[in-house]
């Protein structure tokens, strides 16, 4: 039988899903989306697997020991030495095996599957006390199991200590799909195991006869680290296995042997007290690296719970993010690296008092030049998020030498660091390459990535060389080759080097004894192929080729911005982290409904294709179909990939090639048909409510039946406001009567004119088009373009600082500000980018005339009233929520509770559509349903966005209303 009839066989057997069919758009998308990690390299999986039970990983372990066929474990696919990457069968555990099994809050200890993700658990640990110490800055999707495969440790790993020292036992399948549990053993534990004539028994006498021979004990010795690295991941962790101090347990060897000797179904994991509720961090500010890590050693000196390093690239790149601009509050001048260290205390007191004895010894060195101390977690969390988005901050360099991971994982003694990177940056200057240094200067570990064009032949020639250069220094300093990323087949290549040649040999034996067919990830650790082989680039591709309807150039092309994506998996955060960013991969849990995995798809085949049109492949089409175009991505994700622009793109390129459906044609021109509407509103409306014509509507069209069809209003804004008297005031501005406000939430746009009018402004209503949003929703770019261009021209002659255009409706006055500064002719775009700064959301406008005096507290009612605010996505992606919330909060006696929800799901027409609908419910109940179910009635919700209202009208059969509407309310004069 062939390979692929064999796989026909055991998919037919598995209860989980195996993808691998090559025919088949849904198994290839899949198997493109898991052709990387967050490594360099690339290569396709023979087939992927989602197993849901135990017994589906003892089929695969039989199947892949029959057909040589090797597994690669996986969670979230964070990995940085492509662990996860090859040709083999992946087997994702993330989605099923992320049970929390046990905790014993006496003993401090929890029992949890692999797919258990690190700060979720921690979650769910608070309430009880305690936590999982190692904290990776990949901690809001780095699962338990992958933790343990690369031994993580993180910015706190000086007091908390690595996963290895915090793993207690694990239940493990082995080659011949048996499950044995790894756990300390005391001498007689050891002596059956010895004895035993199971495969667990011939894998304990191999390791025994291997540890209990002096030279190999004298080779280990003198190979490894010295020991007060703690840093120490390279190959397999023998020196720990020989160490007598402890009891023999294999989870010393498991934590660090990414995946190559087994999977583990279970973890039995060590807890610690939640550290003291007081924290501070003391921002040391340094002229240049060396000097930063002269201060380093005096830091560690003073007993800190971290110290860690952000260099000048990371902090430049925080500048103008949409995100992290606002996290760089405590920045004084130009710091070339900056030293965050923390202290921890029951007080304030006690923190103040530390920083002010490091501070002291720091000038007293003549190290540093500025110190300043946060205090609270308020502030230290907005300080810590800039360091953990290191790895995708500093993918916002432009130009094809981007940073690579390579020497990054090298660890030194704590007290080398100044002198190893006086080393490396010699070794650099040499090779004419610079490098963003950041990461964990406490533990003697930083992150060094070189640029490097990855696309060139030479560049591809100096990664080698680098990594070759590299390790003599490592060798220099008796320092650990991997400190907590691994060897994968990045550096696997090199331990013989490092460790000797000896050990090799050792390390090659650890794996034959465990692992004698290579059923657990081959080609990892040892027998390795070449690390300059199977890159994310093997060809060069000329970008400007590739032409695009929106403008990328500010992302210098469409392709470079896919390319942005740096795989860290922020994308894959859940609904207990929080954020909006993605609310599709938030519900389905699956990796192809990720951030990550769109951008990686448009990158391999903007890369590869060999179609004239390189946007028509179904498999883009299927990885795209589940993104609800929120625009998280574009301000969540660190290196700013913009999916619902790119997937726009994608669209009109892909209808371009194949023509679009009648139903996309419906929605797009959602304006037209509601514009027909409004001329017999009574008859449309009947039409929409009537069960039975409703009914037979959602079913031609092929909208969800539990779907409730949006009414029009009887007169349009435009119309009501036309015959209005015009009033002056003290101010002119403009209301936008966008598609949306003008003909269903007319109500709410007369509510918005009547409170501004209240509020003493003239008030006008503009001759503008429609906003093009539900164009770009469903991807006719080139209509929306025509529109654009269009409302340019026209608001541009009367919209400015003095005048502005505001609007009520999020999706419909942000397109004014985010698209079309990029979809306009050449020559409007000036006025484009004018007109964006000037067009603003209503309770934008109103709270900047709260802040100039222009409207007061003493305008609205005292009585009490309790708000539960759920934003809009966009306003969460554009950080516009604080003035819905802060407007709100001005009557006297509101209070106003922002819902930590992410997206609602119904994004436009999203969740009208019949094979999205359920989805559409998923994100809806991870945060919004559950809060406002428990929310009483004395609560009035606040909703700004008009697919929001309608989601929890529909969901919940519960009323919200617009900001505008809440405070016209609270006026007390409304004349």
């Amino acid at each position: 039988m062939s390979i692929k009839s064999n796989l026909v066989e055991l998919s037919a057997s598995l209860q989980g899903n195996l993808f691998f069919d090559e025919k088949n758009a849904s198994h290839q998308t899949m198997r493109l989306a898991y052709s990387t990690d967050a490594s360099v390299y690339q290569e396709l999986p023979l087939a992927v697997c989602i197993p849901k039970t135990k017994e589906d990983l003892v089929k695969l372990i039989h199947f892949g020991k029959a057909n040589n066929v090797t597994l690669i474990p996986r969670t979230a696919g964070t990995s940085l030495a492509g662990q996860v990457v090859g040709a083999g069968i992946v087997v994702d555990v993330s989605r099923f095996f992320n049970q929390i099994l046990e905790v014993n809050v006496e003993e401090k200890w929890a029992r949890v599957q692999p797919g258990v993700i690190r700060d979720d658990l921690n979650a769910y640990l608070k309430p009880m006390g305690l936590m999982f110490g190692p904290e990776t800055s990949t901690a809001s999707r780095a699962m338990i199991g992958g933790m343990i495969g690369n031994n993580s440790s993180g910015l706190h790993s000086i007091v908390w200590g690595d996963t290895r020292q915090n793993l207690i036992a694990a239940n493990v399948l082995l080659d011949d799909a048996s499950e044995v549990l790894f756990e300390a053993l005391n001498e007689q534990e050891y002596f059956k195991k010895l004895t035993s004539t199971s495969r667990e028994g011939d894998i304990y006498r191999g390791i025994n006869e291997l540890i209990s021979k002096q030279d190999n004990v004298a080779a280990i010795q003198s190979g490894y680290p010295k020991k007060d690295i703690t840093r120490r991941n390279t190959g397999y962790a023998l020196d720990l296995l020989t160490d007598n101090s402890e009891p023999f347990n294999f989870c010393k060897l498991l934590a660090g042997s990414e995946g190559t000797i087994g999977i583990i179904t279970e973890a039995k994991i060590n807890l610690m007290p939640l550290p003291p509720k007081e924290i501070g961090l003391v921002c040391i500010h340094f002229h240049d690296m060396v000097e930063c890590m002269h201060g380093n050693v005096v830091a560690l000196r003073n007993h800190p719970e971290a110290s860690e390093l952000v260099d000048k690239y990371i902090l430049d790149f925080t500048v103008g993010h949409p995100t992290y601009q606002y996290n760089r509050f405590f920045i004084e001048g130009d710091p070339q690296a900056l030293l965050i260290v923390e202290f921890r205390a029951d007080t304030v007191a006690e923190i103040q008092a530390k920083a002010e004895k490091l501070i002291l010894e720091l000038k007293a060195a003549g190290l540093g030049y500025a110190y300043p101390l946060l205090l609270g977690a308020e502030q230290t969390n907005l300080v810590w998020d800039v360091r953990k988005a290191g790895l995708g901050l500093i993918r916002n360099l432009p130009g094809d030498s981007q940073p690579v991971n390579l020497i990054e994982d090298c660890a030194v003694s704590p007290e080398d660091l100044p002198a190893y990177v006086e080393d490396v940056q010699q070794l650099l200057v040499e090779e004419k390459v610079h490098a963003s240094y950041y990461a964990h200067a406490g533990a003697g570990e930083l992150h060094i990535e070189p640029f490097i064009n990855l696309k060139t032949e030479e560049g591809k020639k100096q990664f080698r060389r680098i990594l070759e250069r590299t390790t003599d220094l490592v060798l220099k300093y008796n320092g650990s080759l991997s400190g907590e990323h691994g060897d994968g087949r990045l550096r696997g290549e090199y331990i013989g080097k490092v460790l000797g040649d000896k050990v090799y040999q050792l390390l090659l034996e650890v794996k034959h004894i465990f692992d004698p067919k290579s059923v657990f990830n081959a080609k990892k650790i040892v027998d390795t192929p070449p690390m300059d082989t199977h890159l994310r680039y093997d060809q060069v591709t000329d970008a400007s080729q590739i032409k695009t309807y929106f403008d990328f150039t500010k992302q210098e092309s469409i392709l470079r911005l896919a390319e942005k994506c740096s795989g860290s998996g922020d994308c894959r955060k859940t609904e207990i982290t929080g954020g909006t960013m993605c609310p599709s991969f938030m519900a389905t849990r699956d990796e192809k409904d990720t951030t990550r995995a769109r951008a990686n798809m448009l990158r391999q085949f903007l890369t590869n294709s060999t179609e004239q049109n390189r946007f028509n492949h179904e498999e883009l089409k299927e990885v795209m179909d589940l993104c609800l175009s929120c625009k998280g991505c574009k301000t969540e994700c660190p290196s700013s990939v913009d999916i619902a622009k790119m997937k726009a793109e994608f669209l009109q390129h892909y209808y371009d090639a194949n023509g679009s459906s009648f139903r996309s044609k419906l929605i797009a021109n959602f304006t037209q048909s509601q514009k027909l509407g409004s001329l017999v509103a009574p008859i449309y409306n009947f039409f929409a409510t009537n069960k039975l014509t409703s009914s037979l509507i959602k079913q031609v069209v092929g909208f969800a039946p539990d779907r409730s069809l949006p009414k029009v209003y009887g007169t349009t804004l435009t119309q009501w406001a036309n015959k209005k008297e015009r009033r002056q005031g003290k101010r002119q501005v403009y209301l936008y009567a966008d598609e949306f406000t003008n003909y269903n939430d007319t109500e709410i746009g007369i509510t918005a004119y009547k409170l501004l009018t209240a509020l003493g402004y003239e008030v006008l209503v503009p001759n503008l088009k429609e906003s093009g949003r539900t164009y770009l929703s469903k991807g006719f770019v080139k209509k929306a373009k025509v529109l654009a261009n269009s409302n340019v021209d026209l608001a541009s002659a009367i919209i400015s600082q003095e005048t502005p255009l505001l609007g009520v409706e999020p999706s419909a006055i942000i397109t004014f500000r985010d698209e079309y500064v990029d979809l306009v002719d050449a020559d409007k775009k000036s006025k484009a980018v004018e007109l964006a700064k000037h067009a603003l959301m209503i309770d934008e406008f109103l709270v900047q005339e709260m802040i100039a005096g222009r409207i007061h507290q003493e305008q609205f009612t005292a009585a009490p009233q309790k708000i539960k605010l759920h934003g809009h996505c966009y306003q969460k992606a554009f950080k516009l929520l604080e003035y819905s919330k802060q407007i709100l909060s001005l009557p006297l006696n509101y209070e106003v509770e922002v819902i930590p929800s992410g997206c609602c799901g119904m994004a436009g027409s999203f969740g009208y559509e019949k094979e999205h609908y359920e989805v559409s419910q998923k994100v809806a109940e991870l945060v919004l349903f559950p809060t406002l179910r428990k929310t009483g009635e004395e609560y009035v919700v606040a909703a700004a966005g008009t697919s929001c209202r309608h989601q929890i009208k529909d969901g919940l059969e519960r009323k919200s209303y617009h900001p505008v509407e809440i405070l016209y309310d609270a006026l007390i004069n409304k004349a």
